[in-house]
């Protein structure tokens, strides 16, 4: 039987980093259960993308989960599928796919490994930027594959870039906590993603299995220190 690209992303990403257990293309629930489930989730919570959604949560020792996918989302994938390129018309979707995957998934991770505050800001704070970290590595693959030489160009990269980084737009958002979090995870994102460039493949997995078993302020501190080593660095070289 052939593989959902749900599931080919989600082998990916446990490879990448551990089994989380489930099959997560259970967790899919249609727009109805999404619509009660926005309810249940509170005023700011919905002005997130009605596009896709996921959903946590915590009852007892149990976590649940419940990922949506609008149709028109779906169809946009089923009508330019990525397995066969990546372009303008199926960019922002894949994107948005591969993110609730990748929530879904380092949610179960964390709450399996005892990190249960799931309605926490750096809770939320961390799954986005995981997320947005994560979806650029997928995506690289994807362009990789479609390449002669199975290399990524400058170009491509900026592409990318553009799509995930700069194209985003915080400022939508009227509730204060949803502006400045995807403001500042953006950002975090954006210069993190510069620093995996620069480094080979297997220091580059083994950089981004650390930084996934940090909690969010330990990733910001990170990020953080790697930005003022590049600075400082760039200084020295201009001096």
């Amino acid at each position: 039987m052939n593989e959902t690209l749900f599931s080919q992303i989600q082998r990916l990403f446990e490879r990448t980093y551990a089994q989380v257990g489930i099959n997560l293309e259970d967790c899919i629930i249609d727009r109805q259960r999404c619509a009660q489930l926005s309810t249940l989730a509170g005023r700011s919570a919905r002005e997130l993308s009605e596009l896709a959604r996921t959903f946590l949560r915590r009852a007892d020792d149990h976590l649940y989960v419940g990922i949506y996918y609008s149709r028109w989302l779906i169809e946009q994938l089923e009508r330019h599928d990525p397995r066969a390129g990546l372009s303008n018309h199926n960019i922002r979707s894949l994107i948005m796919f591969v993110e609730e995957i990748n929530h879904a998934l380092h949610a179960a991770l964390h709450f399996k490994s005892g990190r249960r505050e799931i309605g926490s800001e750096d809770f939320a704070r961390n799954l986005e930027l995981q997320a947005q970290v994560d979806t650029y590595l997928v995506l690289l693959l994807f362009i990789a594959f479609f390449r002669k030489t199975q290399r990524v160009s400058r170009t491509d990269r900026r592409w990318l870039r553009f799509h995930l980084f700069a194209r985003s737009c915080p400022d939508v958002f009227r509730d204060r906590n949803l502006r400045t979090r995807y403001l500042e995870v953006t950002e975090l994102a954006a210069s993190y993603t510069e620093y995996l460039d620069s480094l080979n493949g297997l220091r580059r997995l083994d950089e981004i299995r650390r930084f996934r078993s940090l909690d969010y302020a330990a990733k910001k501190k990170r990020i953080l220190e790697l930005c003022d080593s590049d600075r400082k660095r760039n200084a020295l070289s201009a001096a």
